[in-house]
Parts: C-alpha cells; structure tokens; sequence
C-alpha cells in the first residue's frame, strides 16, 4: 500500500538515485518542484476551495503544496503582514527533503545557514559533553545537516511561490471569526478592516498556532502542561565564532541556569546569534528586559569586555500540549495549532510542516476521487501519536538533561552522551530520531 501519493506530479530528480531516507519520504510528499503553468489546465475548477486561516510557516507551505496539485486554495492570515519577530529556525534532514520536492530547498539554504553538529555543553567548566555530527547519516540523506533559516524567511519563499498560482489566493489582515459545517462543505465567516463575508469551502485547515481559533470553535482540548518558567530569547551582533567555533548550535547544562546559542543569519545575511535563557520564578518581562538584568545574564553566560550589542528582547511561554484531536469533521488542526512543545531540539516546526504535507496528500486524493474519505481518518490516527513520541518526549527529555540538579543523574547523563557519540552505531539511531527521518520512516510502516 502506498501512502501521501499526491497524483501525477513531477520529481525533480526524477531517474536519480534517491537516498535511504528519500526512499522512505518519496511518497508522502511528492509535490515536486512544479511550475505553475503546468497546473493550469488542471484546476479542479468545480470543487470548492480548500481554506487555511493561518499564513505562517505551515500554512504557507501547505496551501503551496495544495496549490501544486491544482487544487484551488484560500489563505486567510489574521496578522498585516509576515511576523519576522525571532522565532524557529532550525529545518532538519526529513524536512529539507520535502521542501526540496517543493522546489523550496534552495533558496532556504541559500538564506539560511548549513551546520553539520551541534554541541552539549557543561556551562560551568566549559567542557564540551558531547558532539553529534549529522554527517554519520550520510547514507539516510542527501541533507545530513540542519539549515538555520528563520520561520519568516520560508514564509517569505513559499508565499511569493505561491502568488504565482491562479488556483491559490492569500489574504492578510483577514480573520476567521466563526465556521459551520454541512454535508457540503464548511461556511466560513471572514471579517476584514472593511467588511464581513462569508465562503464555502471543502475543507478548513486551521494552521493559526497555538492559540487557534480554529482549535478553540471546535471545543478540541489542548492536553498538556505549561511550563513554570518562560523562556527569554536575546539576540545580538555579537560575533561568538572565536569560543564556538566549528559548530553554531550549542547547548548548555546548568543545574541553575541552563542556555542555548544558536545563529541565524538575520535579514542581512550579517549573521545574529540568538541565546536563550529560562527565566527566574515570577520574573516579569519588565524585569527580564532591563537592561541592566539582560547584560547581566550575558556576562555570566559569556563575559567579555564591554556590553552586549542587544538588537532584539522575546519572552514566552513554553508548553507540551497535544490536541485531544486533530481532526472534527471537515476541520483539520495542523501545526502549533495541534501540538506545542519547548524549542530545544528544534522539532515543533518541522513536525508541523510534516502534518500539513501529509494532510495535503490526503485531501489531494479524496478531492481527485483516487480514495473515499474515509482516508482522512488516518490523519488523525497517525499525526497525533506521532507528535507524542518524537516531538513530546523528546522535547521534554531535551530540556530535563540541560536543568538536571541531581548531580549522580547528570553525571550519568553526561557519561551516556559521551558513550552514545563513540558508537558510531548509537549516533546514528540518536540522529534519525533527532532528525524526524525515523518519525517519516515509522509513518511509512504504519501505512503498509
């Protein structure tokens, strides 16, 4: 049994020989690298459109990845325009392979930055814990590294690659504020600056993060905890390469204030490191945002002469939350809408691109009358449990090693990374995990 088969669509590496992992992820996303044209005497002019509220990475890429099937699609994002505010960053291996069947990989890496490793730290002695290499799975992916391209930058790709479809329509500043649904379609109400309407569409995707409106209409419980503290983001010019050379992406265990460092390359290409802090109990974002409190934190993290350049301050609530459902009817849930996590291993986004690819590829077959819909069951049945095991339980692991106060616990922590990186065996199995590719590969299995 095949599964994601997205119709009669061209592989732009069509004849060449694919790696393991593309092997396993050809088939749920096979939009391909598709010029618009090439669609344009088969739209499904008679279906009604496809609606997603939500313009931010995952429902951009998913209304392209619709578009490219000749489906006819309807953006609606609530926001004036793309938020560019620091936000993900990091595009894995098994996601890089679906943007590339999208014709998005390119110019992603070309604004974004590749990095083989990454890199556990002991932040009081300086002592590197533990290298993990992406390069050990060489022969899983053509793209055995992470891409740092922040979130805005792929929303900016896919929505111009977008534009170019007759079939697609984006739309800011544009709210869905209510929906019913009926054996025919959902009637969605869209309320504007200007004035109020409303549309029928086939379906309604709600890729509106992770204070959906779409969630909440649906009365769907979002599962799961917040956490204590909020985590601080400050991102500066300041160069760190000469103390972390050779790998950008860095994390450090503290038993009282653990730390992430992470560059991007900014809008410039000048290149911004972005370093992340948990917060003190009941500490304000006035408190946290202070000046003196911010350069404070950096100087213990890293002190240097002088203070830090600090060209950008976010603060927000970190959760592990799970849609009860991901799916009531002809209302689907993807993204941030359907599952939230910690940022520390950089899964939230890339899973949620996952679920609306997949859900693409579904739509796409029930709407060409290739499978009844009784497929779209499996989205559902498969996404959720999914999340669970390679977003929840890694994220939340991910986090607990870095603030573990045991010290027999962190020690032994340390002593099972450094073991895990000199078997070259156990790095790899760490990494497809790690990677997501193990999450698309048990996809696979399931559907068979």
């Amino acid at each position: 049994m095949t599964y994601f088969a997205c119709g009669a669509i061209l592989h732009p590496h069509a004849g060449e020989k694919r790696s393991l992992a593309d092997e396993r992820t050809h088939d749920m996303l096979s939009p391909g690298a598709i010029a618009p044209e090439l669609h344009r005497s088969s739209r499904m002019q008679s279906e009604d459109p496809i609606i997603i509220a939500g313009g931010g990475p995952v429902g951009a890429v998913t209304a392209l990845a619709l578009a490219q099937q000749g489906l006819e699609v309807r953006l609606f994002e609530a926001e004036a325009r793309v938020d560019d505010s620091p936000r993900a960053a990091t595009t894995h291996a098994a996601t890089l392979e679906m943007l590339e069947r999208l014709g998005l990989v390119e110019e992603v890496t070309r604004r974004g930055l590749i990095e083989p490793k990454f890199r556990i730290w002991h932040r009081a002695s300086r002592e590197i814990v533990a290298e993990f290499n992406f390069g050990i799975l060489k022969d899983d992916t053509r793209y055995p590294y992470v891409v740092q391209c922040e979130q805005h930058k792929l929303v900016q790709i896919a929505l111009e690659r977008l534009r170019a479809f007759p079939n697609a329509t984006v739309e800011f500043s544009a709210r869905i504020s209510a929906f019913e649904q009926h054996d025919e379609g959902v009637h969605v109400s869209i309320e504007t600056a200007r004035a109020s309407r409303r549309l029928l569409g086939s379906y309604l995707i709600g890729a509106d993060g992770g204070r959906s409106t779409v969630r909440k209409m649906l009365d769907i419980e979002f599962e799961g905890y917040t956490h204590p503290e909020r985590f601080l983001v400050l991102t500066t010019t300041y160069g760190f390469g000469a103390e972390f050379a050779g790998c950008s992406r860095n994390y450090f265990s503290d038993p009282d204030e653990w730390a992430a460092l992470f560059k991007v390359t900014g809008d410039d290409g000048l290149g911004r490191w972005r370093v992340v802090f948990p917060t003190k109990p009941n500490e304000s974002e006035d408190d946290a945002f202070d000046e003196a409190a911010v350069q404070a934190r950096l100087q213990r993290f890293f002190p240097k002469p002088g203070p830090y350049p600090v060209v950008h301050r976010n603060i927000y609530n970190a959760h592990q939350r799970v849609a009860a459902s991901f799916r009531k009817g002809r209302v689907f849930l993807a993204g941030d809408a359907a599952h939230v996590n910690n940022p520390l291993g950089g899964l939230g986004l890339n899973f949620g691109i996952h679920d609306g690819l997949e859900l693409c590829s579904l739509l796409g077959r029930v709407m060409r009358k290739e499978a009844p819909a009784v497929i779209l069951d499996d989205y559902d049945k498969f996404r959720r449990p999914l999340n669970v095991e390679y977003v929840q339980q890694q994220t939340i692991a991910n986090k607990k090693r870095l603030e573990e106060k045991d010290p027999a616990i962190r020690a032994s922590n340390n002593a099972a990374l450094r073991a895990m990186t000199a078997d070259p065996a156990a790095h790899r199995l760490y990494l497809l995990k790690a990677s997501l590719i193990d999450s698309v590969r048990q996809r696979r299995t399931e559907a068979a």
